[in-house]
This record gives structure tokens, C-alpha cells and sequence, in this order.
């Protein structure tokens, strides 16, 4: 998805083992490990006359994770793909020298009806090694995800290695993606079970954080690899995610992402001028902002 009309709120606080935003990337923090964007979309109500479409757009030096919690997608890209994705399932999306791509409500649901879209659009960077790579696409079903309960909360690892277990969604450096459900109080203890920086996104509910209560729509980020203890309280809806930071700075533009400012400039000059790498089966395309 593109982040056309992205809005930062440049709002964060320290509250001692955690820095506090709204999205990445916030003012206090570009990255979480890898993670260079998020993007809440929804929930909202879609239908009988409205629907998700977004254009063509496209990507460079990044991976898409695409990942509903309600509501359908229907992905189409200019390698091929044609991929609908369910709550719970993975669309992993490989940019690397070039990709562009749609998303929009799939055509059995444009039926009159009103349903809702609710999930998560995540870049995560490549490696700068790996930024010129030819683009993949690859889904991954809920039910090849690893699974399990401890207590009252109930782990899905959407990718990544975490909690000794891992997922098969393919990445490209070390990084996590955990989402945590509870239906009571619960203490997360990630010392051990996830390595390198970690976020904690607060879909649903509310935790508690050095002594602090944090409610949904906020990111936690976590300055130290020892955190204070994390207490999620009932009926909570979490996501963790973070890796190892990579030793360059990325700059973003648009929906570009590279270590190299040239590169980032070159793509813009292929998208205004159509020779980006397109679709063969769509001509919409949305133009560079700005131009």
C-alpha cells in the first residue's frame, strides 16, 4: 500500500524503558530493527457503494507485509501476482530493484454488502546487499503460521524467529513479527525470546509499562534489551515486532525506500517517466507527489 497522504502525529514521551509514539516512522524513532513503516488501516466500514482501491504504486528497497485482521485484499503486482488475502493469512511482497502493485476489495465482496477492513500495511528495509534483488511475492496461509498458548494469551508468529519457534515467511534479515491476544492479565517477558529492537503495537486494549498505562493506538519502543516488566491486560490485542537495526541509515521518499540517495532518485525519475517497471493488466497509476 502506499502511503499517499502519510500523517505523522510528532508526538512521543519517554516513560523510562520505552519511548511512546503514535506510528513509525515518530519523531523519536525512524526504525524498529528493520521495520521502517506502519501503516493502521481501518477499521473501517466498507460497501455497499465504497471499497478499498488503491492504484498502481511503486516500491524499491523494501518488503511488504501485508496482514488483516477483518475484511479482504485483493493483490495484484507487476510480476503477476494475483493473491487474495484473509484475516490471519501473510502477503510478503519483495520489492527489491523494482515493483509495482494494486490493492483493492476483491470482486466477489463488491456484491452491495457493508463489511469491515481492518490490518496492518508493513515495510519492512532490505539489507543493502539485497536492495537491487529481483522482486518475489509469496503468501503464506493462518495455518502455516506457528501457534501456541501460554496462560491467558494466545501467540500467532506472523514472521520471523521468536519464542524459539519460526515462521516460514521468508525474510531477508533477523527480525520478528508476534501477534499476542489475551483474554486475562498476562506477563509478557520478552528477555530471551525476541532479539534486537522491539515495538510493541497496541491494537486493542491496554498494558502497563514502568508503572505507566498505555491504551491502543500506540507503539512502545524499547531502549534496553532488559525491559521493565509488561503487564497486558485482558482482552488485549498486540503486535511485537523489531530486529536487528541495520548499520546504515535508510532515507524514504514516497514509497522508496535505499541506503543510497541516488538510487531513491533514480526510481522517481522511472516512475514519472513510465519506464518503472508496470502492470500489464491495469493502467491506473498514481503519480508522484509533487509533480
Amino acid at each position: 500500500m502506499s502511503n499517499i497522504g502519510l500523517i505523522i502525529e510528532e508526538r512521543s514521551r519517554d516513560i523510562g524503558d520505552f519511548l511512546v509514539g503514535r506510528l513509525i516512522p515518530f519523531r523519536k524513532k525512524r526504525m524498529i530493527g528493520p521495520f521502517i513503516f506502519i501503516d493502521h488501516m481501518g477499521p473501517t466500514e466498507l460497501g455497499p457503494t465504497n471499497y478499498m482501491d488503491v492504484d498502481q504504486h511503486p516500491h524499491i528497497g523494501l518488503s511488504t507485509l501485508t496482514y488483516m485482521l477483518e475484511g479482504e485484499l485483493q493483490h495484484e503486482d507487476s510480476i503477476g501476482t494475483k493473491q487474495r488475502i484473509r484475516p490471519g493469512s501473510v502477503n510478503w511482497m519483495v520489492a527489491g530493484k523494482g515493483v509495482s502493485h494494486t490493492e483493492r476489495t476483491p470482486a466477489p465482496l463488491r456484491n452491495g454488502n457493508r463489511f469491515t477492513a481492518h490490518g496492518y500495511q508493513i515495510w519492512v528495509a532490505l539489507p543493502k546487499e539485497l536492495e537491487d534483488m529481483t522482486p518475489e511475492f509469496h503468501h503464506i496461509e493462518a495455518a502455516g503460521l506457528p501457534t501456541w498458548q501460554e496462560a491467558a494469551a494466545h501467540f500467532t508468529l506472523v514472521a520471523g524467529t521468536g519464542f524459539g519457534r519460526q515462521s516460514p515467511v521468508p525474510v531477508h534479515s533477523p527480525l520478528f513479527m508476534v501477534e499476542v491476544k489475551t483474554t486475562a492479565r498476562y506477563d509478557l517477558n520478552t528477555l530471551d525470546n525476541l532479539k534486537g529492537e522491539i515495538g510493541i503495537c497496541i491494537v486493542d486494549g491496554s498494558i502497563e509499562a514502568c508503572g505507566e498505562v498505555v491504551e491502543k493506538g500506540n507503539i512502545l519502543v524499547s531502549k534496553v534489551s532488559d525491559t521493565c516488566k509488561t503487564i497486558v491486560h485482558a482482552n488485549t490485542h498486540l503486535l511485537l515486532f523489531g530486529g536487528e537495526p541495520f548499520p546504515e541509515e535508510r532515507h524514504i521518499y514516497w514509497n522508496f525506500v535505499s541506503h543510497d540517495k541516488e538510487k531513491i532518485e533514480q526510481a522517481k525519475t522511472a516512475w514519472k517517466a513510465k519506464t518503472f517497471p508496470m502492470m500489464a493488466d491495469d493502467t491506473s497509476y498514481v503519480p508522484l507527489p509533487g509533480r
